[in-house]
């Protein structure tokens, strides 16, 4: 009978690779067309793998907690001639229907159905992820001084980056780092408690490298609080505070669209769309869903989309429609009781701003020509300076504050 080989998929433009989290199918096992089989978690989200067409389970490569680049082959189907024809797949092996590319990436050569090869292992196929073409940055970041050819040849045969060094203590000439140092280092770590890094992990430590090469700088203000409590306890259902902070955030930066722009060179590139991304914070690491054109549409009008994205997020299940392309993100740090933060922008984006924890606190009041206490929250404004200055920063946060005065018109 016919073999149909399930692969692994571009789940996303510039995802590369991605990891196994849990097999639903056994060898044996009859599935459907489009059924959902096995589960793998990218850099960016939980999704599935579902099958081509409908048929019994043959092999499988896969294993769980494993990582496999895109195109490889995690195992074989066994269809009638019927469903191929039906669905229109293409066989296994059918080199008619193989692309070069796919012959060299997708299908093993010396794989075939009722040898001793029935045990083959896929090899792990390096992938080049892009972004519309573009090479998207994923490891090999060259970032540490100070250190030898020597020790960087090292550090690359262990998978290790700069900032995975920067404790060790050089002692080469100047401070240069050397591989005895490394080796040291690692021999004194060694028997050390340790887990795992997820890929979510990997990723939000990758992005916020990059992020560093930046010169960023915070600006930070009060926020009264009073208007928008109360006014937000006249509403049912009842956004959350975040989502009027979205709402102020995109409108502000429409009126200042100088402070929303990023530097490539010598130009300075503007946004077309205030797209936002909201951070999320999961297990083991944080999701920015990202909330499409927040200037163009009230509150009450994003409410729906906002919640969506925050449960789907926390599910590591964004949509693709939701993934990137933001040009500033919102955080809500106070949920965890702190009153104060720098949180840092993704590397596409040149603002983050964040909001506190609400807290009562006493200001003076000089009609009543004395102290009285109001709800306030800090909000911090983390910015490329290379893009904006502090006082265009802080224009940009003065009006965010102005904005949440009147909750009635977000």
């Amino acid at each position: 009978m016919p073999l149909v080989a399930v692969t692994m998929p571009q789940l996303g433009e510039s995802i590369a690779e991605a990891t196994i989290i849990r097999l639903d199918v056994a060898i044996g096992s009859e599935v459907q067309a489009d059924q959902e089989i096995i589960e793998v978690e990218t850099n960016k989200a939980t999704m599935g793998v579902t099958t081509l067409c409908g048929g019994v389970v043959k092999e499988l490569f896969a294993e769980e907690g494993e990582t496999y680049a895109v195109g490889t082959i995690l195992g074989l189907l066994e269809a009638t001639a019927e469903e191929v024809e039906r669905t229109g797949v293409t066989v296994h092996g059918d080199e008619s229907a193989a692309t070069p590319v796919e012959e060299e990436v997708n299908r093993p050569h010396d794989y075939r159905p009722g040898t001793e090869e029935e045990s083959y292992t896929p090899p792990k196929v390096e992938v080049e992820p892009s972004v519309q073409g573009l090479k998207v940055p994923a490891g090999g970041l060259q970032g540490a001084h100070y250190i030898s050819p020597r020790m960087r040849a090292r550090m690359n045969e262990l998978g290790l980056q700069g900032a995975d060094v920067s404790a060790i203590a050089g002692s080469g000439a100047g401070g240069r780092v050397t591989v005895e140092d490394l080796e040291s280092f690692l021999s004194y770590i060694e028997g050390w408690p340790g887990t795992k890094a997820s890929p979510m992990r990997l990723a939000v430590a990758d992005a916020m490298r990059r992020s560093w090469t930046r010169p960023l700088a915070t600006v930070g203000m009060e926020a009264p609080l009073e208007k928008l409590v109360a006014y937000r306890k006249t509403l049912d259902p009842k956004p959350g505070l975040t989502l009027f902070l979205l709402r102020a955030f995109g409108l502000a930066l429409k009126e200042h669209p100088a402070t929303a722009g990023f530097l490539v060179g010598q130009k300075v590139v503007h946004p077309k769309a205030y797209d936002i991304g909201v951070a999320v914070q999961v297990e083991d690491g944080v999701v920015v869903p990202v909330v499409r054109n927040v200037d163009q549409r009230s509150v009450s009008e994003l409410s729906a989309d906002y919640e969506n994205l925050v449960v789907q997020s926390r599910d590591k299940k964004v949509p693709e429609e939701a993934v990137g392309g933001g040009i500033a993100t919102v955080t809500n740090f106070g949920t965890f009781g702190l009153r104060w933060a720098t949180p840092v922008p993704l590397p596409s984006e040149t603002l983050i701003l964040g909001m506190g924890s609400g807290e009562k606190r006493p200001v003076w009041d000089e009609a009543a020509g004395q102290f009285v206490p109001v709800l306030e929250a800090e909000l911090t404004l983390t910015f490329d300076h290379r893009v904006v200055d502090g006082g265009g920063a802080g224009v940009l946060l003065r009006r965010v504050v102005e904005l949440l005065q009147k909750p009635e018109d977000l």
